[in-house]
């Protein structure tokens, strides 16, 4: 099962997931989304797998930066802001062939990984 993790490095939360990845033994890729931003197209699956709720950081730094006019574009359509703004996702994205999951819970790594090389 291919298993790639996309998050930004100094990110805590896609440390422990990375790091319950390795503990699991689960080969996995990192994507660094500072570094390889999303294309447009793994956006929109994205946004098709997780929905806008789910796939924006509200908490982060890059949105409390923002102003109103920007939050409300966010809001309407994320795809163009997320493109220019990728720690703005919420991290980490866990893709494999069949999931794609936002954030990290062991629990439900565990329940989609389970048996994953």
């Amino acid at each position: 099962m291919s298993v790639h993790l996309y998050g930004i490095t100094n990110c805590d939360t896609c440390r422990k997931a990375r790091q319950w990845l390795a503990a699991a033994g689960i080969e996995h890729t990192f994507v660094d989304l500072r570094r390889e931003p999303p294309s447009d197209e793994r956006l929109a699956a994205w946004r098709d797998s997780l929905g806008d709720s789910a796939l924006i950081n509200k908490r982060s730094k890059t949105w409390r930066d923002f102003d109103d006019a920007t939050r409300r574009a966010a809001e309407a359509d994320p795809l163009p802001v997320l493109a220019e703004h990728p720690t703005l996702i919420k991290r980490p994205i866990l893709e494999t062939s069949t999931t794609t999951l936002a954030g990290f819970s062991s629990a439900r790594y565990e329940t989609v990984l389970a048996g994953a090389d």
